[in-house]
């Protein structure tokens, strides 16, 4: 018998509601995705809850469920982050998700990705990376495109602060405070604090920034922080799984939990997280690593961008690109000895109308030569609730995949 191998294709914030300008379907109703369908046509589909029914996730915590973890392994988004960068933290250590964004005279914010920055970052990263406050040592870096990692090392720090963030523009940021009365937790507030106040004066006078204003653009002269965490000591899944994976992703956020699970990543420049990624050379690096790998993951991300910024139609192009990567997938297993089950899935619904995550389900198919087939031909939130899978949840879904690498152990006698 042939050896089963698996690749999960995920489309970030892939799920959505009907769209009026779309007829009332749904972006992935609406897209023309024959291979999609396809690798529906040839297996089971459902829908999946990534936690529990209405209760929306980050793209974060998503994945760790997808990778084999439980809710209450979460550390917060800060630490995945560090991972995702290549960051070791050590003992103590307090990591925050960041963004560059740009912010007016009187802290009012101004864009919360700094016009989605992406050149430079590199250099305005450099200016803040290092600095000192009280005896706390900050350790600063960029990530994709607007993102960056910030982790505050230093005795008697907590993560028990709020965000900075207001996740809304035309608003004052928000200071850190602490989330209770402890003085570790007052400590960390009032550095951050100063961090912000400090990282503003910086940025306001880098070279990086005086030449993006010449040219009309959006100075990147503010961070914005949230997701505050300490690493807790998890477990790898793929360990315990006793399995080799590897994942095919371009943002830190996927990277980081992949290496948190003990899964290999793989990235490359001419990966982005936007539209303009190299799917072929995605597609060929995720065939390539089949090979290798018993359990490999194809992470893509411009679908939710899409949604986050209510465009259906640039969302629809995004499921287009999406299918057309995994097109050159499908032509890249069709030679290979293993036998290559290919699973689709996300980690949320981004829908249009609502520019954040929600907690409506998203569509999974699980396809190939030995999986049971049911009747649904299309991939789409609608025709995968009449699939075989039915409703099932994250943890469920991953458990089902590793069961056809047979790496779930047999329970009873």
């Amino acid at each position: 018998m042939k050896k089963n191998k698996i690749l999960l294709a995920i489309a970030d914030g892939l799920g959505d509601r009907p769209v009026e300008c779309l007829g009332g379907k749904t972006p992935l109703e609406y897209a023309k995705k024959p291979t999609l369908d396809a690798i529906a046509s040839n297996g089971s589909s459902g829908i999946m809850d990534l936690y529990k029914m209405g209760t929306p996730v980050g793209t974060d915590l998503g994945h760790m469920l997808l990778f084999g973890y439980e809710y209450s392994d979460y550390p917060g988004r800060g630490p995945i982050e560090a991972f995702g960068e290549g960051l070791e933290l050590q003992a103590g250590d307090v990591a925050f998700r960041a963004n560059f964004a740009t912010v007016d005279a009187e802290f009012s914010v101004v864009d919360r990705r700094a016009g989605r920055i992406r050149n430079k970052t590199v250099e305005l990263a450099a200016a803040l990376n290092g600095m000192q406050i009280e005896d706390v040592t900050v350790i600063f870096k960029e990530a994709t495109e607007h993102r960056a990692v910030l982790i505050l090392r230093g005795p008697g720090l907590s993560q028990e602060i709020s965000d900075t963030d207001p996740k809304i523009e035309g608003v004052k940021y928000k200071e850190a405070k602490a989330k209770d009365a402890n003085p570790a937790a007052e400590k960390t507030a009032r550095i951050l604090n100063q961090f912000l106040l400090n990282a503003n004066e910086i940025l306001l006078g880098h070279l990086v920034n005086k030449e993006r204003e010449a040219r009309g653009e959006m100075p990147a002269n503010f961070i914005l922080t949230r997701g505050a965490g300490i690493m807790p000591n998890l477990r790898k899944t793929a360990d315990d799984l006793k399995i080799k994976a590897a994942c095919v992703a371009a943002e830190s956020t996927v990277l980081g939990v992949a290496r948190l699970a003990g899964i290999k990543p793989l990235t490359d420049s001419r990966f982005t997280g936007n539209m303009d990624t190299d799917i072929v050379l995605k597609a060929k690096t995720a065939v390539e690593a089949l090979k290798e790998n018993d359990f490999v993951v194809l992470h893509f991300k411009s679908t939710d961008l899409m949604g986050h910024d209510n465009d259906p139609e640039g969302k629809v192009k995004a499921v287009e690109i999406f299918d057309d990567m995994l097109s050159h997938v499908i032509k890249g297993i069709e030679s290979m000895e293993d036998n290559i089950i290919v699973a689709l899935g996300s980690d949320h619904s981004t829908p249009c109308e609502r520019r954040e995550h929600s907690g409506d389900p998203v569509p999974v198919v699980i396809s190939g030569k030995n999986i049971r087939k049911d009747d649904v031909t299309t991939y789409d939130e609608i025709a995968a609730a009449k699939g075989g899978l039915n409703r099932i949840s994250a943890n469920m879904f991953f458990n089902y995949l590793m069961d056809y690498l047979e790496a779930t152990k047999k329970k009873g006698n």
